[in-house]
């Protein structure tokens, strides 16, 4: 509970700074917001989580780079082959949310990995042992785009290739399957992805800080990282699970059932009662199974109904 005052204390401090900015007008005032709002967003957290004990065998740790990137810039990565050894299970670039880097995420790669999938999950620059300054909504974009290519020379079947999000890596994943439906679209070919993968994610950000702060300010005008899922979700292209525990005190579950509502078909909304921010995998195991085995074994996938799963 005491995590949950914190977080909502940050969304409030993150609204008061964007008014009192606005309402001063100092001349340094656009650099000073920017600054001081990426920092509440992704609110990084040094060093490895308190409950890291360490990698599992069979992690392969990458560094991934980009013509773009200087000496002072890189993507530190975990390449996590499926547990069977089986060099044609199905792949999956992880995207994670705020505050932790990859030690934070482990338990959720260990129970995606259970699953039968291999994973490649990155850090942002700025992140765990990437290197780089400050995340930015276009940094973080950029780095999503990077591990995409890195997942295809690891799963070159794109019928086998997947891209799952959580918190605002949802809004990352969401993101990076909007571009490659369009760019399916354009070249009239299919997607690069078999399916994209959100798990207690938001329609954009501002809809996110004004209602976990309970503010009424004008945020949304105001905000310079936007995230907004809800512009893009219908151009994704590709099979869409959208996952959310009821019981989430961090993001309210509506907002995935806005995404769900807002993407086309074919879609699935799979709602985890009593599951909270972080464990609707382990609360819900058998029917997110289910439905990832759904995904894999239809290349067309049928309308698919809400869910509701204990």
């Amino acid at each position: 509970m005491q995590r949950f005052f914190l977080f909502r204390s940050k969304a409030r401090r993150l609204c008061l700074l964007l008014i009192t900015l606005f309402a001063v007008g100092l001349p340094v005032g656009c650099s000073v917001l920017e600054q001081k709002e990426r920092e509440l967003v992704f609110r990084i957290e040094p060093g490895a989580a308190s409950w890291f004990s360490g990698l599992p065998r069979g992690v392969e740790e990458l560094q991934l780079t980009d013509s773009a990137f200087g000496d002072e810039q890189n993507i530190h990565a975990w390449w996590w082959p499926a547990a069977d050894a089986d060099a044609d299970a199905p792949a999956l670039l992880y995207l994670h949310g705020v505050r932790w880097n990859l030690t934070g995420h482990l338990f959720r790669l260990e129970q995606l990995r259970a699953l039968g999938f291999s994973v490649l999950a990155i850090d942002y620059r700025g992140f765990g042992q990437s290197l780089g300054d400050l995340p930015s909504e276009r940094s973080v974009y950029a780095d999503a785009r990077i591990g995409w290519e890195r997942l295809k020379a690891l799963q070159p079947d794109a019928s086998k290739r997947f891209i799952y999000g959580h918190s605002l890596g949802g809004a990352v994943a969401v993101d990076l399957a909007a571009e490659l439906g369009q760019q399916a679209e354009r070249d009239e070919t299919p997607a690069e992805a078999r399916a994209l993968i959100i798990e207690s994610t938001f329609t954009s950000l501002a809809d996110v800080a004004t209602a976990v702060s309970d503010t009424t300010l004008p945020v949304r005008w105001l905000l310079s990282q936007k995230f907004d899922s809800l512009e893009k979700i219908d151009q994704i292209g590709m099979p869409l699970l959208v996952v959310h525990g009821t019981d989430d005190r961090y993001v309210p579950p509506r907002f995935s059932e806005q995404l769900y509502l807002a993407a086309r078909q074919p879609k699935q909304l799979l709602l985890v009662e009593g599951a909270t921010h972080n464990n609707s995998l382990r609360v819900a195991l058998g029917a997110y199974g289910r439905a990832l085995q759904a995904l894999l074994e239809s290349g067309t996938q049928p309308s698919i109904e809400v869910s509701r799963r204990g």
